[in-house]
């Protein structure tokens, strides 16, 4: 039964991984909460073969893209087997998207207490504890989500049989499966920095007034011949907003987008005079400087990619991130609102600058 459910949990966790992977990254920093329940079935040496109930309150905190700590207390019970810890887990997260599949490990404390009414002993231990196990994480929004996991844990306690006395040595290692399920509880993504307006500058006093001496009479000088028109090559920028390219903290082109693309590409496939094509990317500043720069440069790849694609000669593109850097507009607030994210949509866009595009008129 125990090994049943391990196996079915290993390959669900890696189908839906695999799913996730290609989903962008929603990495905040922020610090949550998890309460929740937890199913648990005794290892087979309790005599007891059966499943029990409890709790658990655990404190998380993303430490990078890639790693989740988590600490906090659990409790279940049996009937004959109860059992507390308190231990600290590391997460491994495949994933930043609202889907995040993990794995985890972590050490900590173990309580244990035998009831064998039946036999008449009981007894009970502090002891270390080891767990490791797979789970998963699903952002309904940026504040609240849910969280479910499968560990297995091991721990010492006392004689499993009810053969020994209490007050006896008789101490053996148990292994318990739990099931946890809780609720995610995010407080501390960290605010988009404020908006601070330039001091105005103070405007010179006006020069008291100086009345002018008469002029002297003109000299007219034949008119010089006109200069030659000389023609030169300049730059030009499509601009994109990034809604029409991508999903909202999202870096995979959506089919709307290419359509504008397609138009950019045929622009510059149709100018032989173009030097040099610089895709720029840019985001709002909801989110961390760091995501927000890797955010851009990854946007600026793809439409780079898919110019090249569409027969743009590569030698021409070089692609960049820009991140929050290079506002357009500003907004007040800084909590991720419907109302702020729309604000700062004209904020969210790729320039494509082809240089060296010949100008009207030049032969």
């Amino acid at each position: 039964m125990k090994k049943n459910i391990i196996n079915l949990a290993v390959a669900a966790t890696l189908t839906l991984t695999a799913f996730s992977a290609a989903a962008e990254d929603m990495y905040r920093g922020a610090w949550y909460a998890v309460p929740g329940v937890s199913l648990m079935q005794d290892d087979s040496t309790v005599d007891n073969k059966r499943f029990g109930a409890g709790a658990f309150l655990k404190l998380g905190k993303e430490l990078s893209d890639s790693f989740d700590v988590q600490g906090g207390v659990t409790y279940d019970n049996s009937g004959i087997y109860k059992q507390g810890t308190l231990g600290l887990d590391a997460l491994y997260m495949f994933s930043r998207s609202n889907f995040r599949p993990f794995l985890l490990a972590g050490a900590g404390a173990s309580g244990s207490k035998l009831d064998y009414a039946v036999k008449g002993t009981s007894g009970g231990m502090w002891s270390p504890m080891v767990n490791v196990g797979l789970g998963a994480q699903y952002l309904i929004n940026d504040t609240f989500g849910l969280q479910a996991d499968l560990r297995e844990v091991w721990s010492r306690t006392r004689d499993l049989n009810g053969t020994v006395p209490v007050n006896a040595i008789g101490k053996t290692t148990v292994n318990n499966t739990l099931l946890n399920l809780g609720g995610i509880m995010r407080f501390g993504a960290p605010a988009a920095a404020p908006v601070i307006a330039a001091a105005p500058v103070a405007e010179p006093a006006p020069a008291p007034y100086v009345a002018p001496e008469p002029a002297p009479a003109p000299v007219v000088e034949p008119a010089p011949a006109p200069a030659p028109v000389v023609c030169k090559p300049t730059d030009e920028t499509i601009t994109v907003g990034a809604e029409k390219l991508f999903g909202f903290n999202k870096a995979a082109l959506k089919a709307d987008g290419k359509a504008a693309l397609d138009e950019a590409a045929a622009k510059i496939k149709a100018n032989p005079e173009i030097k040099a094509v610089i895709v720029t990317g840019h985001t709002d500043r909801i989110g961390t400087d760091a995501y927000n720069q890797k955010l851009s440069e990854k946007r600026a790849k793809q439409v780079a990619d898919y110019l090249v694609a569409q027969g743009v000669d590569s030698a021409l593109i070089t692609a960049e991130g820009k991140g929050e850097s290079e506002p357009v507009v500003q907004c007040t607030g800084n909590k991720a609102t419907a109302k702020l994210v729309s604000c700062l949509q004209p904020n969210r866009r790729v320039e494509i600058r082809a240089e060296g595009t010949k100008q009207v008129g030049c032969n």
